[in-house]
């Protein structure tokens, strides 16, 4: 193998490892001061929170879209990447759905002002729903499915149904302090078991 054929492999290598928990911890500053404060959180927040300079960020995320976008992005990954974990280490199929759904409850509660964004007329914001889809559809199924393989739900659910029906018990808080999203979202999944 010639020094140019080893030339593409290398521009194809992964970010260090320090370099990923650095953006890393970027990301999750950022998804913090925007819960807190809103997407339009001024970026010094965003910085005082990762412990980093405002030109870090920036050298990062360039523009404010770009950033949300990845944070985002991250979130999805990590909701995504928590399927599989909680299945394998949850007691029971149905246990590990109803921690899924309950990450998911939090990933959507947290959101309120991300959504407002995502629903702008910004075309840079546009294929982040079907992402949030592809991403996601196949994790909830796979829960879905092993949850019924075991007996413990009913069989044929429908993932994108579900999670349409988890997104619209948490868009039904607005600012009401007596509406609980989570405890219905519990009640929702409670109600897939199987009769005995």
């Amino acid at each position: 193998m010639s020094g140019s054929d080893q030339d593409p492999g290398r521009a194809a290598r992964p970010k260090r490892a320090d370099a990923r928990r650095n953006a890393e911890t970027l990301l999750d500053a950022a998804a913090a001061v925007f819960v807190a404060s809103g997407v339009e959180a001024p970026v010094r927040d965003v910085a005082a929170k990762a412990g980093v300079g405002t030109a870090t960020i920036y050298r990062h995320f360039p523009t404010r879209a770009d950033l949300i976008i990845a944070v985002y992005r991250h979130q999805v990954e990590a909701l995504a990447e928590a399927g599989p974990s909680l299945l394998a280490s949850s007691a029971t199929p149905h246990a590990a759905l109803g921690q899924w759904i309950g990450l998911f409850v939090d990933f959507l509660v947290t959101k309120h002002g991300l959504a407002a964004v995502l629903q702008s007329d910004d075309p840079c914001f546009d294929p982040l729903h079907s992402y949030f889809l592809d991403r996601l559809d196949p994790v909830c199924a796979q829960l879905l499915d092993a949850a019924a393989a075991s007996g413990e739900i009913r069989s044929g659910l429908d993932a994108y149904e579900l999670m349409r029906g988890v997104g619209g018990l948490c868009a039904g808080a607005g600012n009401n302090p007596r509406y609980d999203a989570r405890r219905l979202v519990e009640l929702l999944v409670a109600g897939l078991r199987r009769p005995r």
